[in-house]
């Protein structure tokens, strides 16, 4: 029977690619203060350093990477680095990913490559490196993937990020299986609306919240329409789920696909209505 220690991840290694901001540096404080040493990997070096300054502060190791993750031999330096820093690999979130909002029928091929690049090329490669590390080690492991809810319905105006989400599901349940005789776990977790620094405008330079944009009064009405739970989710509550992933608490949990949305995948579509009714079309009553 698990006991409350099974939640912990001391002296294990993880390295959080995209970590340096939002959902991946929220993974990287948080792995920390459940005991791992973490490698941090962003393209913006300021905010690397700084999430593993932070991670220092939390009395464990850290090792900063700036890195372009759309170059995969990049990837591969940043795998063996990892490795030669700590010697082992117990953790992989392969976190980064980005999108631009743009009609595919507009969208060059450029544009669609880069969106490839580096929300699914990133991943197989990074996984296709640090798995055998895993594996070398015998201490089994756990690489969790992070989607987006998109990866699960329809994504108009982001079709090629959405697509790539969903092969990331689709990759997650096949490494499942693959690497189940290792005692490698592996998951994907789906956010939707998570507060983060290029959600704010703050796509650059450190992450300063003192700099970001307030929503007005009216996109928070409409958010919280869309939104089951009435709110965006702070970045910690991706974190905390990996964790979760990542512990002993889930040594019977691979191949799963766990969205972290406040409902509105279960929502399908529902939206509540100025009056506070839900509702699948303003003005319409429920049920007809």
């Amino acid at each position: 029977m698990a006991g409350p220690e099974d939640i912990l991840l001391t002296d294990r290694v993880a390295v959080v690619t995209g970590g340096g901001g939002g959902i991946g540096r929220a993974c990287a404080l948080r792995l920390a203060e459940f005991g791992a040493d973490v490698v941090i990997a962003d393209i913006v070096p300021e905010r690397c350093e700084e999430a593993a300054e932070r991670v220092r502060e939390r009395g464990r190791r850290a090792l900063a990477f700036p890195i372009d993750m759309m170059e995969t031999d990049r990837i591969r330096a940043l795998i063996a680095a990892a490795d030669e820093a700590f010697g082992r690999i117990d953790i992989l979130v392969n976190n980064v990913g980005g999108v631009a909002y743009k009609p595919f029928l507009e969208q060059s091929e450029r544009s669609w490559r880069r969106h490839i690049d580096l929300n699914f090329v990133s991943m197989l490669c990074a996984t296709q490196e640090a798995a055998p590390i895993m594996i070398r080690g015998g201490r089994g492991g756990s690489i969790v993937n992070v989607a987006s809810i998109e990866a699960l319905r329809a994504g108009p105006n982001v079709a090629v990020y959405a697509a790539c989400k969903a092969a990331m599901v689709s990759f997650t349940k096949s490494m499942a299986l693959e690497l189940s005789g290792h005692a490698i776990r592996v998951n994907c977790i789906a956010p939707d609306h998570t507060i983060t620094p290029g959600g704010r405008g703050n796509r650059s330079g450190p992450v300063d919240p003192a700099t970001w944009r307030v929503p007005t009064p009216d996109e928070d009405d409409k958010m919280r329409r869309v939104i089951p739970l009435l709110r965006e989710s702070e970045d910690v509550e991706c974190a905390d789920l990996v964790v979760y992933l990542c512990s002993k608490m889930a040594s019977y949990v691979t191949g799963d696909i766990i969205p972290v949305d406040g409902g509105t995948f279960a929502a399908s579509g529902w939206v509540r209505a100025t009056t506070g009714v839900w509702t699948q079309m303003e003005g319409q009553r429920p049920g007809r």
